[in-house]
């Protein structure tokens, strides 16, 4: 019975010093700003040993320009289509056993980008490519 007071006692006095979220307020972004996250995209590819495997590329967009940015964010549907039909492609040419080239990876994307949205502005950045 003691142990139970003692640890409600606990409790009771560590919360007001814990930051608690009421809800109200929107949830912080990673990145800042101008940044806009992808959901991870992913593509099936043959590994090395001859069995099938995963690509997957993290990505997200720097748009610093606000209506452009607006813009960006309207069209992440045909943007995110876009990305993962050259991923999977990609990752279906990739020869057996052989690693992504993040160089062509960004270049591809950014040209997608650039015509989706019909201007240059939007900066496609990359994160962890992975071939598992």
């Amino acid at each position: 019975m003691h142990r139970r007071l003692l640890l409600t006692v606990a409790i009771l006095t560590a919360l007001p010093g814990m930051a608690l979220d009421s809800g109200g307020g929107e949830k912080k972004k990673s990145g800042g700003g101008t940044y806009l996250p992808m959901n991870t995209l992913l593509g099936t590819m043959i590994r090395a040993s001859g069995k099938r495997g995963v690509l997957s590329v993290d990505c997200g967009l720097d748009v610093p320009d606000p209506t452009l940015h607006k813009l960006a964010d309207q069209s992440l549907p045909r943007l995110r289509a876009a990305y993962v039909q050259t991923v999977q492609g990609y990752a279906a040419g990739l020869p057996q056993g052989a690693l992504p080239n993040a160089d062509y990876l960004g270049l591809t994307l950014q040209r997608q980008t650039d015509t989706i949205l019909g201007r240059p502005g939007a900066k496609v950045l990359l994160g962890a490519i992975i071939a598992n």
